[in-house]
C-alpha cells in the first residue's frame, strides 16, 4: 500500500474515531435489535440502517473470525493460535494518538491479568518498518500482528471500518463479548474483563454479559462527560 493511500485512509479512520467513540455490545443472538449510537448491530444482522453508525460496515460476528498476519520476528501468526481463556484483540497504528495512549493500559492488563488467563494481541495495521521501529523505541511486549491491505481486511473481518482504535474482548469459546470503538479507559476494560471472567467459570450467560456490559459503560462514559470540561 502507497504511503499516499495510507494517509487518505487515516484521515478517514481518525474522522470515525471522532464520530463515533463507544462502547458495542451485543443483545441475544438471533433477535432483531435496534441500531443506536453506541450499541452494535448483531451477529450475523444487517447495519443497513439509517441509524447505523458509520463505522460499522456490516454485523459483528458472533465469534472471532481468524486470519494470519506477519508477526514482529517475520513469520505470520493465525488469531487462532492465542489459546488464552480471555483475549483482548487491539487494532491499531502508529499514527493514531489515541492507539498509542492505549497501549500502556493494555501492557498493564496484561501483567496483571496474565496468571487469571488474559492475553492481549496487538494488530498494528500499518507499514512494518514503522510498527518495528515504535515499538522498540517504547519496549512493546505484547505479541503483534503486522498488516497493510491484509490488516485492512482483518478489520474489516469484525464488521469495523474507518474506526481506529477499536478493541475486542472474546471469552475461551471465542465468543465476542464486548467490542471498544475509540480509545479503551481502564475502569471500561476491567469490567470487561471481570464478566468474561464470571462467563468462563460458568457463573454468568454471555447474553447476560453483554447487557450488563453495555450499560455499565453508558454509565461510564456519562461519568465522564460529567466531569470533563464544558
Amino acid at each position: 500500500m502507497k504511503k499516499s493511500t495510507i494517509l487518505v485512509i487515516a484521515v478517514a479512520v481518525m474522522a470515525g474515531a471522532i464520530a463515533f467513540v463507544a462502547i458495542r455490545s451485543f443483545l441475544e443472538p438471533k433477535t432483531p435489535a435496534s441500531v443506536t449510537s453506541d450499541i452494535a448491530p448483531m451477529p450475523g444482522a444487517s447495519a443497513a440502517s439509517a441509524s447505523a453508525p458509520a463505522s460499522v460496515a456490516r454485523a459483528i460476528p458472533e465469534v472471532l473470525p481468524d486470519f494470519s498476519l506477519a508477526t514482529l520476528e517475520g513469520p505470520p501468526r493465525a488469531l487462532s493460535s492465542f489459546q488464552q481463556p480471555s483475549l483482548i484483540v487491539n487494532f491499531w497504528a502508529t499514527w493514531c494518538a489515541p492507539c498509542r495512549r492505549e497501549i500502556p493500559l493494555l501492557r498493564q492488563l496484561r501483567a496483571e491479568r496474565a496468571a487469571r488467563g488474559v492475553e492481549v494481541v496487538g494488530v498494528a495495521v500499518d507499514f512494518r518498518e514503522d510498527v518495528i521501529k515504535y515499538a522498540k523505541e517504547i519496549g512493546l511486549d505484547y505479541p503483534l500482528l503486522i498488516g497493510e491491505e491484509d490488516g485492512v481486511a482483518a478489520a474489516d473481518l469484525f464488521g469495523v471500518s474507518t474506526a481506529f482504535p477499536f478493541t475486542i474482548f472474546a471469552d475461551g469459546q471465542r465468543r465476542i463479548v464486548a467490542v471498544k470503538i475509540g480509545e479503551l479507559h481502564g475502569d471500561e476494560a476491567n469490567f470487561i474483563l471481570d464478566q468474561v471472567e464470571r462467563i468462563n467459570s460458568g457463573k454468568l450467560p454471555v447474553e447476560q454479559a453483554r447487557v450488563m456490559i453495555r450499560d455499565e459503560i453508558k454509565r461510564l462514559d456519562a461519568l465522564r462527560a460529567e466531569k470533563s470540561p464544558s
